[in-house]
């Protein structure tokens, strides 16, 4: 069970915030391109990830949360690229949850958010199977650059700093330090 935000004037705020203040078209798609450098390396280091998007070469996936949506056109070599604005998606994949500080919350947990799918069955069987098994090795990637012990070490950090979110977002009664009754 999803716990409230501690501060729920932040979720509120940030709602006016969001809802007053649109980033600039242009910084949005440098975003978007960004975001998909990243997605594109990760789905390079696996190759039946790629087979499965190249089956589905030329569909269009629509990805909405609040007021920012984008489209992705599936490459024949089983990548994604961004789609024109009115290409019509085969698939829209719509978050639920509104709230940030839930989103941040399920994800530190390990949890998927609510999502609205709609459109191509098959198409949406091969994106969950991609979310359901492609993960990013991170650590690897930068031990290329900097070495595998100091890649390591980072990695056991990182992964530390994650547990320690999940705790305090999981809002954990039986912490560490704290006696059990």
């Amino acid at each position: 069970m999803a716990t409230q935000s501690p501060f729920p004037f932040l979720d509120d705020l940030v709602s006016r915030i969001a809802g007053g203040l649109k980033p600039p078209a242009w910084m949005l798609e440098e975003i978007q391109r960004r975001l998909l450098l990243l997605v594109n390396h990760v789905l390079m280091q696996e190759a039946e990830a790629q087979s499965r998007l190249a089956r589905q070469a030329g569909g269009t996936v629509e990805a909405r949360w609040r007021m920012f949506e984008m489209r992705l056109r599936i490459t024949p070599a089983g990548l994604l690229d961004l789609a024109p604005a009115d290409a019509q998606p085969d698939l829209t994949l719509s978050l639920s949850e509104v709230s940030p500080w839930q989103f941040a919350q399920a994800a530190l947990g390990g949890e998927r958010p609510p999502v609205h799918i709609a459109g191509d069955v098959q198409l949406a069987a091969d994106i969950n199977w991609l979310v359901e098994h492609v993960r990013w090795d991170a650590e690897e990637d930068l031990a290329r650059i900097i070495g595998d012990a100091p890649a390591h070490a980072m990695g056991e950090t990182m992964r530390r700093i994650m547990q320690a979110l999940r705790r305090f977002a999981g809002g954990s009664a039986g912490g560490p330090g704290r006696a059990g009754a």
